[in-house]
Order: C-alpha cells, then sequence, then structure tokens
C-alpha cells in the first residue's frame, strides 16, 4: 500500500503541476487579451474536449507505451483543457476592471499586467483546479492500472491491487477493500485541500 502510494503521488504531483502551468497559461492568455488569441485558443480547447478522456488516454499509452512517463504525458496532454478553460471565464472579468486599463495607460507591459493584476484573482481558482486534477491523475493511474496499461506489474499500483482483489474477494477481501479506500480518501484529501487553499488565498474573503 505505501509503495502504490509513493506512484500515486509522484503522479498527481507531477502531472498536476504540469497540467496546471500549460493550462492556466493558455487560459491566462486567452481572457486576457481576447481576440484571436482566445478564438484560437477556444476551439483547440473545443477540439480537444470532444475526445472522450479515459480513451483518449489508453490510445496514448498504446502508442506511448507503459511506463511512468508515459502515463503523466497521457494525462497532461488530456487534462490541460481544464485549466484553460476555467482560467479563461475566471480571467476574463477582471481584464475589463478600470485597474487594469490604468495598469496599461501607465505603461505596464502585457505581461507584467497578467502577472501582477489578473493572476491573482484568478490564483484561488487555480489552486482548487490543481488540487481536483491531483485527484483526477491518481484516478486515472489507477484505471491505467486495472487495465494493466500503468506501469510493469511487478510494481505495485493501486489499481492492479484493486484488479488483483478482485479476482480472489471472497477469499482476501483486504486487497481490494483497502487499495479502495486508499484511492477514496486520497481523492478526498485533495478535495478537501484545494476547498481549503481557495479559502485561504481568495481575495474577497481576505
Amino acid at each position: 500500500m505505501l509503495y502504490g502510494a509513493r506512484l500515486a503521488l509522484v503522479v498527481a504531483l507531477v502531472a498536476g503541476t504540469l497540467t496546471c502551468l500549460i493550462g492556466a497559461t493558455l487560459g491566462l492568455i486567452a481572457g486576457y487579451y481576447r481576440g484571436w488569441a482566445d478564438i484560437i485558443i477556444s476551439r483547440i480547447v473545443d477540439i480537444w474536449m470532444a475526445f472522450p478522456p479515459v480513451l483518449f488516454a489508453i490510445l496514448l499509452i498504446a502508442v506511448l507505451g507503459t511506463g511512468l512517463t508515459s502515463i503523466i504525458i497521457a494525462i497532461v496532454v488530456i487534462d490541460w483543457t481544464r485549466f484553460a478553460r476555467v482560467v479563461r471565464a475566471e480571467a476574463m472579468t477582471p481584464s475589463a476592471m478600470d485597474y487594469v486599463a490604468s495598469a496599461q495607460v501607465s505603461g505596464r507591459g502585457h505581461f507584467s499586467t497578467m502577472l501582477t493584476e489578473i493572476l491573482p484573482n484568478v490564483l484561488p481558482t487555480i489552486l482548487a483546479l490543481l488540487t481536483l486534477e491531483m485527484g483526477i491523475a491518481v484516478i486515472v493511474e489507477a484505471i491505467l492500472s486495472f487495465v494493466n496499461l500503468s506501469i510493469s506489474t511487478d510494481s505495485p499500483t493501486w489499481g492492479g491491487m484493486i484488479a488483483e482483489g478482485r479476482t480472489s474477494v471472497h477469499q482476501a477481501w483486504w486487497v481490494l477493500v483497502f487499495a479502495l479506500i486508499a484511492l477514496f480518501l486520497t481523492v478526498l484529501s485533495f478535495s478537501q485541500l484545494g476547498e481549503g487553499l481557495k479559502d485561504r488565498f481568495d481575495p474577497v474573503l481576505r
């Protein structure tokens, strides 16, 4: 269980962080600049989200091959659209405010304006999405392990334990049950962490 937790947390942290960086950056650009940048990014997001995520992940793993790096790449390729769409919507409101126009009139560059004026307002949403994405990454890794498309079968994974435990649930029920409990508590913990971080950094609540 502990070795399986190590793999799940590595996938959650690395895949979640990379997904957040790519998706949030594109979302900020689309929400701040609007115009052609928004149109191009939004159309790419719409096309990307038309693919079923789990089937897309299985296809990518089949192409890239099994392994920890392939799992992380598959999660990043699939889930960056969630950050891009939500952050774009959140960034549109502050980008139309007077303080943003004042920053632009004062000669501040677009990049500096996004970092100092737009990003602090959408940061609570980004943190909540990041922790949510970490939980989703744990679930995706477990699904891929369940169908034997994760890392090698010699390495313990929660999904692999669930797949193994369902065949002997009447003789050794704890193999299945403990892995399910660990998976459930991990995803729930990431969700609660996101709620706490959002409340902590929300400028309105502060």
